[in-house]
């Protein structure tokens, strides 16, 4: 069964870091971009940090300069390393990546379960 599950999240006082894993499992042939999102109450899903097979990567203008997107293509997992967090980053952070299961495929698009991340002193 192919998943992607997210571990990090937590409690952090204003100014503080934390640092997010992602580990996706199962058969995979390949990965393309893998994602972090972020949905806080009340507001709608938004893009957090976008990495690409060959490590291209872009951010929101709200983390620029905080917080730092990485992967390990080896254990095929992402990283987000989140730096002088703010109470306005409390919400869950979802993993998102773009999976080809075989050579024939197309690419599928599989999100994790979430993990949550508090702001707060």
């Amino acid at each position: 069964q192919v998943q992607l599950v997210e571990s990090g999240g937590g409690l952090v006082q204003p100014g503080g870091s934390l640092r997010l894993s992602c580990v996706a499992s199962g058969y995979i042939f390949n990965i393309n971009y893998m994602r972090w999102f972020r949905q806080a109450p009340g507001k709608e899903r938004e893009l957090v940090a976008a990495i690409s097979r060959i490590g291209s990567i872009n951010y929101a203008d709200s983390v620029k300069g905080r917080f730092t997107i990485s992967r390990d293509s080896a254990k095929s997992t992402v990283y987000l390393q989140m730096n002088s967090l703010k109470p306005e980053d409390t919400a869950v952070y979802y993993c998102n990546a773009d999976f080809q299961l075989s050579a024939t495929t197309s690419y599928v698009t599989y999100w994790g379960q979430g993990t949550q991340v508090t702001v707060s002193s």
